[in-house]
């Protein structure tokens, strides 16, 4: 069994916030293996599947990010995983460049809310973790308005390639375990194209919000 988990927040505001990339990813895994997000469980949405002769379940928690860890746990407890071995989280990181996706098999939360609920309630830091590069706000804006706020659209242009990859990455953790899928994923990120911080300027959204 493999336990897939995206992060984000739920209802339509937040779709497509930076902050809800994890849930993205999730539901490009399950589109291109025609999985339906149909379960509930958890206070988690499910897609089930067999993918190369794994089970797996995919998981978008309902609880909000800061609460990550009460539907994680909840989870893990339900499809008795090992979370060393049989866990992955996927979540936005700050601290890496836009373009960036790095895999990691145990580490610190970095600072990331919904992480660092992960890690308090599951008692461990020994989980693989797929980090979603989303880059620092550019000069003058406050990371809440950042995280709250939506792609850009040069950020969109290149979202699909960065789907694939972080799809990509999920396949190979499931078919081959985390340490293979490290060094087949952990290499240079593409560069970012030129215009994107111009973009972000033009496609700034406030957000009143405290990033959940």
């Amino acid at each position: 069994m493999f336990l897939i988990v995206g992060l984000g927040n739920p209802g339509e505001k937040y779709l497509n916030n930076r902050h809800n990339v994890g849930f993205q990813c999730v539901a490009e895994f399950a589109r291109r293996h025609g999985l339906s997000f149909d379960g509930k469980r958890a206070d988690a949405r499910i897609a089930e599947g067999n993918i190369n002769g794994q089970r797996v379940a995919l998981a978008r928690p309902q609880t909000f990010m800061n609460d990550s860890g009460k539907s994680v746990v909840g989870l893990v407890n339900w499809y008795k995983i090992d979370p060393a071995s049989e866990l992955l989280i996927i979540y936005d990181d700050l601290d890496l460049p836009f373009g960036t996706i790095k895999l990691r098999n145990q580490g610190s939360s970095g600072g990331q809310r919904g992480m660092n609920s992960i890690i308090q309630l599951l008692g461990t830091q020994k989980f693989a973790r797929l980090r979603f590069g989303i880059g620092r706000p550019p000069e003058g804006w406050e990371v809440i308005n950042f995280v709250l706020g939506n792609w850009n659209a040069a950020e969109r242009e290149t979202l699909p390639n960065l789907y694939d990859r972080a799809v990509e990455a999920c396949e190979i953790c499931i078919r081959d375990g985390i340490t293979k899928a490290m060094n087949a994923v952990n290499g240079e990120a593409p560069k970012q194209k030129k215009e994107t911080k111009a973009k972000e300027s033009q496609d700034k959204e406030p957000a009143n919000e405290q990033p959940r």
